[in-house]
């Protein structure tokens, strides 16, 4: 397959993963239909529409994710669905009402406007790999976590993972939906997204790494990948007619020590507490993720693209 005449629809399109997918569908020739909260908040996707080919291939739409029927006319005539949307609500006095529900309504809605238009190939769902790891599995240095592995919804409930539970609820009943109606349906698990920022706002992973910077976040350990490499995973995932099923897209995982040695040689000016070292973290398969044809960057380019991001927009400052 080619992007050369392809309808793609990207929901959540002003968001960090999907500013970038959005970018890269109109760099291969796809038109691309793109769905936002409210076209009158024009600051939040201005970007979009700088974009190359966006003037004669990037149409927006205005969506409700919990709506019934609105992405009916938007995905009728598009080839392939993106649904990168999702409530990201990580704190919440209602997690049933405010981040579970209203993430397994949106998956459901998209892939029920899916269903009824003939002209969708595949369906594009980005999860994350809150909805693969998150169990009583031991995730010690000699374990190599993969797409055979399930979040426990019990486990998340358990220990208050709100944000971990909705993503895996969500993902339960997209593929129960698939299977139940027929619907070509592929999933991608990104872990902790890093890199460059399109969009003018700091989103959630954006908003925890920049508190990484500032002394303010300890991870145990984390498990990178590059915005712009999970952007091509989601092409790649519709270009290539064998891909199906999950694919888990981590290009580095490493303890929080590891990482403030890393930041250290990356900006030896850069004031971030002393901490001890830690034993290694899990480790995440990149067989499958790999057959799809991606090739992960190096962790030290998605670092300092993202902390010179985050400063060219003035999120961060650097002290001398």
């Amino acid at each position: 397959m080619s992007g050369g005449g392809e309808v793609a629809c990207v929901t959540g399109a002003s968001g960090y993963v999907a500013s970038w997918l959005v970018k890269l569908l109109l760099h291969r020739g796809y038109t691309v239909k793109a769905t936002v909260r409210h076209l009158s908040d024009t600051r939040r996707f201005a970007h979009l529409k700088a974009l190359e080919g966006a003037k004669d291939r990037l149409h927006l739409f205005q969506a409700n994710l919990t709506e019934d029927g609105s992405f009916d006319s938007i995905v009728d005539g598009c080839t392939v669905v993106f649904h990168t949307a999702f409530p990201a609500v990580l704190c919440t006095g209602d997690p049933q009402a405010e981040v579970i529900e209203p993430a397994v309504k949106s998956a459901l809605n998209i892939l029920q406007s899916c269903s009824k238009a003939t002209s969708v190939k595949r369906v594009i769902v980005t999860s994350s790999l809150a909805a693969v790891n998150y169990n009583w599995n031991y995730q010690g240095p000699d374990v190599v976590v993969d797409e055979t592995w399930f979040s426990d919804p019990e486990f998340c409930k358990e220990n208050k993972r709100w944000y971990w539970l909705a993503k895996t609820s969500a993902d339960k009943a997209a593929w129960e939906y698939a299977q139940e109606n027929g619907i070509n349906l592929v999933v991608l698990h990104p872990g902790f997204v890093i890199g460059p920022l399109l969009q003018p706002t700091l989103n959630t992973s954006s908003r925890l790494f920049l508190n990484i910077l500032d002394g303010n976040q300890d991870f145990p350990d984390y498990q990178f990948v590059d915005v712009r490499d999970v952007a091509r995973a989601h092409i790649l995932a519709f270009e290539n007619p064998s891909a199906t099923g999950r694919y888990i897209l981590v290009g580095t995982s490493i303890t929080h020590s590891e990482l403030h040695h890393k930041l250290h040689e990356l900006y030896p000016s850069l004031n971030l507490p002393s901490i001890g070292e830690r034993n290694s973290t899990f480790q995440v398969s990149k067989e499958k993720a790999e057959s799809l044809g991606i090739k992960f960057m190096p962790l030290e380019v998605s670092l300092k693209d993202m902390v010179e991001s985050l400063m060219q927009k003035n999120f961060f400052k650097l002290c001398k």
